[in-house]
């Protein structure tokens, strides 16, 4: 009974610690979504080069898009001319960090994970596509349709903003990062909430000890999150699970770049799109660049001897009454994804 108290507690610390950071996040996610339309991005990426890889890697950093919302974009920037490599790196920059990941990070992991993540996610980006102008140039691909499902619907909010008045696209914002943002991240959020509380509570530092804190330890971090689907924002309080636990922070930053950009849905829309030796490169090169900024940030921690900055989950802290309102708030726009649903399916058999 302790253990599943302290887990709740443990929860509901974590969600007080990054309540104010996420709803910030998404708040200027809807602010960049009313300013950066797709149109920009597709003209920005339509030529070939090192240029409009680099490019893709630095508009697709703060862009607020999940690990499959990036995915309808990525296709119109490719159907509009992009490079295989810049298409690439736009996949792999997008969903590995953004504002509001930066900003859930920053009140998790401390500033160095803040500065690290982008950074790392920068160069994983711009090294997958040079790997994949190079070693997928000359492979034909197919064609394929708009993914359903997820987040295919990504190109709704900018379409109808094209003239409106900045109170109108100030509300169109606020109606896409506290509704179509948390809509889209919100269970796997509240999974990497779990996750996080349940790895502090349940497992014993002993256990990821037993893997090293090195190489070993990295590439357990590989396997883990190759499959998974996981954003970015979730990704952070699974990383600070997994720290708390005793993995190293070279092999957390390993977790975070790899798990949001090498799900199974954009695996295979790589393959389709830009063929079967694009995907191996891109795979290869995401892993690559992960590896070598986990044993830099390693490195880099070890010579400094920087303290980790792991600022939720800690038992005595009393947290003041206007961050709890703000878990309160999230957790109602969260709960309201599940919610209306349920109600517009209850409104519908009244009116039947």
């Amino acid at each position: 009974m302790e253990k599943k108290i302290n887990f709740l507690y443990n929860f509901w610390n974590l969600v007080i610690e990054s309540a104010p950071w996420l709803l910030l996040g998404y708040f200027i996610a809807g602010l960049i979504k009313q300013v950066i339309p797709t149109q920009w991005i597709e003209k920005q990426l339509a030529t070939p080069g090192l240029l409009s890889i680099t490019k893709g890697a630095l508009i697709g950093a703060p862009l607020p898009l999940c690990s499959c919302g990036v995915i309808p974009t990525a296709l119109a920037v490719r159907q509009a001319g992009a490079s295989k490599g810049a298409t690439a790196s736009f996949l792999v920059a997008t969903p590995e960090t953004g504002v509001d990941s930066i900003a859930f990070s920053y009140a998790i992991l401390g500033p160095v994970f803040a500065f690290a993540r982008p950074m790392g996610a920068l160069f994983s980006a711009i090294t997958a596509g040079i790997a994949v102008n190079i070693f997928g140039q000359e492979e034909l691909t197919q064609s394929a349709e708009k993914p359903t499902g997820c987040c295919s619907s990504e190109k709704s909010v900018e379409e109808s903003a094209t003239r409106e008045s900045f109170p109108e696209r100030l509300v169109m914002a606020l109606q896409y990062g506290y509704g179509r943002m948390i809509s889209d991240t919100a269970k796997w959020l509240v999974i990497g909430l779990v996750a996080a509380a349940a790895m502090t509570t349940f497992i014993p530092e002993s256990f990821f000890l037993l893997w090293g804190n090195g190489l070993g330890a990295m590439i357990l971090m590989v396997i883990a999150g190759l499959p998974m689907y996981i954003c970015a924002t979730a990704s952070t309080p699974v990383a600070a699970g997994l720290l708390f636990a005793g993995v190293s922070p070279g092999a957390a930053l390993v977790f975070m770049l790899t798990g949001p950009a090498t799900n199974i849905a954009t695996m295979g829309v790589i393959k389709e799109q830009l063929g079967l030796r694009s995907l191996v490169a891109y795979l290869a090169s995401v892993i690559g660049a992960a590896l070598i900024c986990g044993l830099l940030l390693n490195a880099v921690y070890a010579a400094v001897e920087w303290p980790l900055q792991l600022s939720n989950m800690t038992h005595g802290e009393t947290f003041p009454i206007w961050r709890q309102v703000m878990a309160v708030v999230l957790s109602c726009l969260v709960l309201r994804v599940w919610l209306q649903p349920l109600l517009s399916g209850e409104d519908k058999l009244a009116e039947a």
